[in-house]
């Protein structure tokens, strides 16, 4: 099976609701996310010999990213520090309301790779002759998680 690979760096501020350490802060990282794709049930090589030029790789997902993600800050729908934020008395200011992202997961790396295997790739690469395979996210140098789809490989 072919696969094609590209990384993306972005910085995003999160908070992990119900950590025990200090990713229970608001804090944030300068990640490396590698989505990895690969061509479709019963499509081989394009007719150059290609999954999928590189370039159309990052004017999607990597654009997707940097369009949605980068420098944001994540927050889970349901972490409470959101209300907060949004739901009482003061007025933000148009930048923190456009800084803030409200997620339907909980944003580990484990969930943002995830997210982004079952929700995001299928819908932005719809039609283009590919599937996201896998992504890992690169939380530090040191640490990373990644989410690979299993069905029909």
């Amino acid at each position: 099976m072919y696969t094609v690979e590209r990384y993306h760096d972005i910085s995003v501020g999160h908070r992990v609701v119900g950590h025990e350490n200090k990713c229970r802060y608001l804090h944030g990282h300068n990640y490396r996310v590698h989505f990895t794709c690969i061509p479709d049930p019963g499509r081989d090589l394009d007719h150059i010999g290609r999954v999928i030029d590189f370039a159309v790789v990052k004017s999607i997902l990597c654009q997707w990213l940097e369009d949605n993600w980068d420098h944001k800050f994540l927050l889970w729908e349901d972490d409470p520090f959101l209300d907060f934020l949004f739901f009482n008395e003061i007025v933000l200011d148009d930048i923190v309301q456009d800084s803030v992202v409200a997620v339907p997961f909980n944003p580990t790396a484990e969930n943002m790779a995830k997210h982004l295997v079952n929700k995001i790739g299928p819908l932005l690469l719809d039609r283009t002759g590919v599937r996201l395979l896998r992504v890992r996210v690169d939380e530090t140098r040191k640490c990373s998680a990644t989410f690979t789809r299993t069905d029909s490989l």
